[in-house]
């Protein structure tokens, strides 16, 4: 496996994400961080860094030996495996893998829908590690296991790549197994539970439960685990919880985060079920707090109205949920900027999206200069695609476009 300097710069970014976000607990981070930066150098002293080797060995002369020379040579090859697997697991998966219940899902297809991160990782972009290369790297990793069993570290990250892989049951035993060995690791109890999580149909009610709340005992502010705990809450209609957990999420976290967008996504719909405003005007800035009637920036908005084709009527029941939402049309940012919840029995209906309807201050409508405008029945009225909802969108248009008709004509398959 070759790697170039923004490739790997690219991986360094992303690692410090997953660090600051809470998840990546400081030991790998700065393993990891080490490693990467090492091939960096590699590359540069090199001259060559489109065919320089990737080597997780510090530089040195041909034969030097390194300190780590002591420790047994099974621990230091799981160690060079875990560094490797954080850094290819990172590139896989970003931050976006371990948020279950991410909002982005209302863009993500139900094929997506297999994990609890991407919610199923769905970031798979074209970097240089493969699946089938942190499933090697895996493989390796599991075998090494069995000479250094008391191997927290390595259990939970031969856990985090299986569940990149989609291999649940296996990650599940394996998070067990570091639970056993580090139960006062807030991330890796958070991870455990939502691994619980997936083996119970996404559902957190019970055990999982039981992990995130000891994760927030441990830690209050840790990241998933508020995510999780909101979800939760979410999910059992206390929209006021739902909202105070991940209002929390995006206050502790780094608002050029990934992380903290998808988290911040949720908070719309929960607000809104709950009764609150879509954005506290104290968490936008004093020149961008919205206008009077909802609107922020003149024009910032697109309008139209949303049908049903005939064809589909029957498929749909009036008390189905609607979503009519916006994203970016640029960029590749999956998360909506602004979204409505309506029902069948409303159509046809007229909307208008805006900064009012946002998902988050980070993420506005204002922000983008064109959008696509999608409609969906959710026949389970969740956020995340199913087979059988009904669907229709738009082609890409310039914010601040009127007059828009969107048509519920396609099946999600």
């Amino acid at each position: 496996m070759t790697q170039d300097i923004p490739t790997l710069r690219r991986q360094l970014d992303q690692l410090k994400e997953l660090h600051e976000s809470g998840v990546l607990p400081a030991a790998q981070y700065e393993e990891s961080k080490v490693s990467l930066e090492r091939k960096i150098i590699d590359l540069v002293m090199s001259g060559a860094a489109d065919k320089a080797p990737v080597s997780a060995a510090a530089p040195g002369a041909p034969g030097d030996e390194p300190v780590a020379s002591a420790v047994p040579v099974a621990a230091r090859q799981s160690r060079s495996l875990i560094a490797g697997l954080t850094a290819a697991v990172v590139v896989a998966a970003a931050t976006g893998y371990w948020y279950m219940g991410s909002p982005e899902q209302l863009n993500a297809s139900p094929q997506d829908n297999v994990s609890t991160g991407p919610v199923g990782t769905e970031q798979a972009t074209p970097h240089a590690t493969s699946q089938e290369e942190i499933a090697g790297m895996a493989e390796k990793l599991a075998a090494r296991m069995k000479d250094t069993p008391e191997d927290a570290e390595g259990w939970a990250m031969l856990a985090r790549s299986y569940t990149v892989l989609g291999r649940h049951p296996e990650a599940l035993v394996a998070y067990e197994k570091a639970v056993k060995l580090r139960s006062d690791d807030a991330p890796l109890l958070a991870d455990y539970a939502d691994s619980l999580a997936v083996k119970n149909g996404r559902n957190l009610t019970g055990e999982p439960m039981k992990w995130v709340n000891a994760a927030l005992k441990l830690d209050p502010r840790n990241p998933k685990a508020l995510a999780l705990a909101g979800t939760e809450a979410f999910n059992t209609k206390d929209y006021a919880s739902a909202v105070r957990y991940w209002e929390q999420v995006v206050e502790f976290g780094s608002p050029d985060s990934e992380y903290v967008k998808q988290v911040a996504g949720g908070l719309a719909e929960a607000r809104q079920l709950g009764g609150m405003p879509a954005v506290a005007e104290t968490q936008l800035p004093a020149t961008e707090v919205a206008a009077p009637g909802g609107m922020g920036l003149p024009g910032s908005a697109v309008s139209g109205t949303v049908t049903l084709a005939p064809a589909l009527s029957k498929l749909a029941s009036p008390e189905d949920t609607v979503f009519v939402y916006a994203r970016a049309a640029e960029g590749g940012q999956r998360m909506p900027l602004a979204i409505q919840r309506r029902q069948v029995k409303d159509l046809p209906f007229s909307f208008t999206l805006d900064d009012s309807s946002s998902m988050s201050p980070a993420a506005r409508i204002s922000g983008v200069k064109s959008v696509i405008v999608s409609a969906r029945v959710s026949k389970s009225g969740q956020a995340a695609p199913t087979p059988g909802d009904l669907t229709g969108q738009s082609a890409p248009v310039a914010v601040g476009e009127t007059g828009l008709a969107i048509e519920i004509r396609d099946t999600v398959k």
